[in-house]
């Protein structure tokens, strides 16, 4: 749910729950309420009660002696002056929490309580009866609630006259008063839970999730990684922490890249320092021996000065192989890709190896099952080091007395196959799947006499990858290994 939308819910939310569930209580509490009133004043007209105002509510009490004293006043007033028949009408009020008062000319002349004393000096004069809205009644608060109803007429000699029929309303304030406060008690409690739910709400879709965030911040500002945000949903906070997520598991990616690429620094320094120290010094022993006179003739000065040429030429290669692999590591291999013709330049190649590994005893022979005419499309230089870096491997591990490189070239669909097998030591299962892998080596000793890099076969696979091919290798432990890689041939699109 979008966060705009939580936001409409809360605001109807505040707006008319309150007003729903205040609504709900008020009518209950009014039938409560009726009920009292009806249980007090014995009262049943329930709609009468629900529809009515609090001046219509109790002149339904004396509804019907106001109708006997209008009849009275309409066929026999002289009634009115009858000791016996008021005291009659003012039992029967009694039992409606009312009582009467009669007024002659400004004179009380009969009053049904007591407590109609303290109100003659508040009672209406002449004349306000006649209003009809008066004949309902009024409210007299102060000491004394009550609500009044007046009706003026003539006695028969003349005389001004009144009739106030009084109803007591105190049994009934303690309702009213109750249920006020009820009223309030709800009010305030439905804005109480209307609070708490909208709070458990919007802590639990909102808050939560920033304070998750806030947590994750807190965690990468101190360097953790090692961590997840688990927040789900639809809207803009949980996106947030989606995507904060994914920066997170992109930063950890990064630091684990970075420490990777540090550690194999670290490696290449350390073997590029040992197998340069291994050349360097032997360099440094012959020329010892050439300046303290040891190469006396001639042959053992020229032995001396090629095996420091051989040496310097073993350095040269080795920092040419560390430039190639920060090129490598940089993605920035200056290759310069052209039409090669397949057997032209493999039998180049292997003519080239002959006579360098005849010195070594090993044997190189070189098959070509392809026609004449196939090409690719390459980089002579680069794939010519792939071949070196192959053959120097199969040398270098050569631990038989005669050795025995072949190299063949095969027809595989649309790729060129090439494959480079020689007779050595092999590669055991374990080692196999990590060998093109930087600076993996089989053999963990230092002190190992094979030295190398270790990132040889991974600068092969990297040219291999960028020519569009595949290398893989099999191998069988004191048997030998075969070195296999694919080219795709060029073939020429046909233009209409």
């Amino acid at each position: 749910m979008k966060l705009r939308t939580k936001l409409t819910i809360s605001f109807l939310t505040i707006v008319l729950a309150p007003i729903l569930l205040i609504g709900a209580s008020v009518m209950v509490m009014n039938n409560f309420q009726i009920k009292a009133l009806r249980e007090i004043y014995g009262l049943s007209d329930t709609e009468g009660l629900i529809s009515s105002n609090s001046l219509q509510l109790f002149n339904a009490l004396t509804q019907s002696m106001r109708d006997e004293v209008e009849l009275i006043l309409q066929e026999d007033v002289s009634a009115l002056q009858d000791p016996d028949y008021l005291k009659n009408l003012n039992q029967r009020l009694v039992e409606k929490h009312s009582y009467l008062i009669v007024r002659k000319d400004g004179q009380i002349l009969y009053y049904g309580d007591a407590a109609a004393e303290a109100l003659f000096h508040r009672l209406p004069g002449y004349g306000y009866g006649s209003d009809s809205m008066n004949q309902e009644g009024i409210y007299l608060g102060g000491d004394a609630q009550c609500l009044m109803s007046q009706q003026d007429f003539l006695f028969p000699d003349g005389k001004e006259g009144s009739l106030f029929i009084v109803t007591n309303v105190e049994p009934a304030l303690p309702e009213v008063r109750s249920v006020i406060m009820d009223v309030i008690y709800v009010i305030i409690l439905v804005l109480i839970l209307t609070a708490i739910l909208l709070t458990v709400w919007l802590y639990g879709s909102i808050l939560r999730p920033l304070g998750t965030l806030k947590k994750a911040t807190r965690e990468i500002k101190n360097g953790n990684l090692d961590f997840s945000i688990d927040v789900s949903g639809k809207d803009e906070i949980s996106e947030l922490c989606m995507a904060f997520e994914e920066m997170r598991l992109r930063l950890k990616e990064n630091s684990e890249e970075k420490m990777q690429y540090d550690a194999d620094n670290k490696v290449l320094i350390s073997n590029i320092s040992h197998d340069l120290k291994t050349p360097i010094t032997a360099i440094k022993g012959y020329v010892e021996g050439i300046l303290d006179g040891v190469a006396s003739s001639p042959e053992k000065l020229d032995k001396y000065v090629r095996t420091i040429y051989n040496k310097a030429n073993d350095m040269d290669k080795l920092i040419d192989e560390l430039t190639l692999y920060t090129k490598i590591d940089t993605n920035r291999i200056p290759y310069n890709f052209s039409k090669i013709k397949v057997d032209d330049y493999f039998g180049d190649c292997a003519e080239e190896l002959k006579l360098e590994l005849s010195a070594k005893n090993i044997e190189l022979t070189y098959y070509n099952y392809l026609t004449e005419d196939v090409t690719i499309i390459g980089d002579a230089e680069q794939l010519k080091r792939v071949i070196n870096n192959i053959i120097s491997n199969s040398v270098k591990y050569m631990d038989k007395k005669k050795g025995i490189i072949n190299m063949r070239i095969r027809d595989s669909g649309d790729f060129v196959q090439v494959e480079i097998e020689d007779n050595g030591r092999g590669i055991s299962v374990r080692d196999l799947p990590y060998i093109f892998d930087r600076f993996y080596r089989a053999d963990a000793s230092r002190n190992s006499s094979t030295g190398g890099s270790g990132i040889g076969l991974s600068i092969v696979r990297k040219i291999i990858e960028d020519h569009g091919g595949r290398i893989w290798a099999t191998s069988k432990e004191n048997t030998g290994t075969i070195m296999h890689f694919v080219l795709r041939k060029y073939q020429e699109v046909p233009v209409e």
